[in-house]
């Protein structure tokens, strides 16, 4: 950790509203981006990312010196996910619906999609997008977030070795998917 999250962990459990406005503007972007790709909907992203900061707000309070603002951040933003992915699989039940698909026309961009200025950035949303969700919110979180797998692990209540072996199976696929777009690292020799 560094001075400033220091700080702003200080802050945060003495309740502070600076210290809150600090890490928003912080971590407002990495989570919302985390969020986009995860649920591939603006909408329910801003609704789960605003969720995520009321928790923080809520239980500021209640975090220890040591707290890693950006792990706990992210392990609330999964456990958000989560929870809507269910309710929108029970939802789909319900109503006797097939489960939502990404829409075949190639004009109908994501959010990400539209925002990506570069093929090979294009290229690698398309991936990320195909990618189930588990082998993409590992992706997500160590190879876009810069987090690193302990702490994935940690947030996604894994071992550090399954999440290691998924990040592989992530790249794999990935380079699969982006051929000449692909770092030479991620593929399989």
């Amino acid at each position: 950790m560094d001075a400033d999250e220091y700080a702003w962990v200080d802050g945060l459990r003495a309740g502070a509203p600076a210290a809150f406005d600090a890490v928003f503007g912080a971590y407002r972007r990495r989570v919302f981006g985390y969020l986009v790709r995860m649920t591939r909907r603006r909408d329910v992203a801003e609704d789960l990312l605003q969720e995520t900061f009321l928790r923080l707000a809520q239980h500021g309070r209640t975090l220890t010196a040591e707290t890693r603002l950006a792990a706990w951040l992210f392990t609330v933003a999964h456990r958000l996910v989560v929870s809507w992915g269910r309710a929108q699989a029970v939802r789909a039940a319900l109503a006797g619906d097939l489960p939502a698909r990404e829409p075949a026309d190639p004009a109908a961009r994501s959010p990400a999609d539209a925002l990506a200025d570069s093929q090979a950035q294009a290229a690698l949303e398309r991936a990320l997008a195909a990618l189930p969700d588990a082998y993409r919110e590992v992706a997500l979180l160590v190879g876009v977030e810069g987090l690193p797998p302990a702490e994935v692990a940690l947030i996604l209540g894994q071992r550090p070795d399954a999440i290691r072996q998924r990040l592989a199976r992530a790249r794999t696929m990935l380079a699969a998917s982006l051929g000449e777009h692909a770092p030479d690292r991620w593929r399989s020799t």
